[in-house]
């Protein structure tokens, strides 16, 4: 496994030597490779959210471009935006 040499501010040393500390964890390097793993997550996320985005803002132009709209209104289609939201 490479190594590389990283430079922290004083809370996040702490943070870590606290995980160490706890048990959670069997060295620093262990801390900063799962911190990492997880903000590798969170892009991906991120990256999904934003392609999914892009995909309904698409079909939303191409249904304005039709002349399709809804006859609910913006509160309406937010409470069932929330309400699907929940059951999930």
């Amino acid at each position: 496994m490479a190594t590389m040499n990283v430079s922290l501010p004083t809370p996040m040393v702490e943070f870590v030597e606290d995980m160490v500390a706890s048990g959670g964890y069997s060295s620093s390097s262990e801390v900063v490779r799962e911190a990492l793993r997880l903000l590798r997550h969170e892009r991906a996320i991120e990256q999904e959210k934003a392609v999914i985005l892009r995909r309904e803002v698409g079909i939303g132009l191409e249904q304005a471009r039709a002349e399709r709209f809804s006859d609910r209104t913006v509160s309406e289609i937010a409470e069932a935006v929330m309400q699907r939201a929940t059951r999930r």
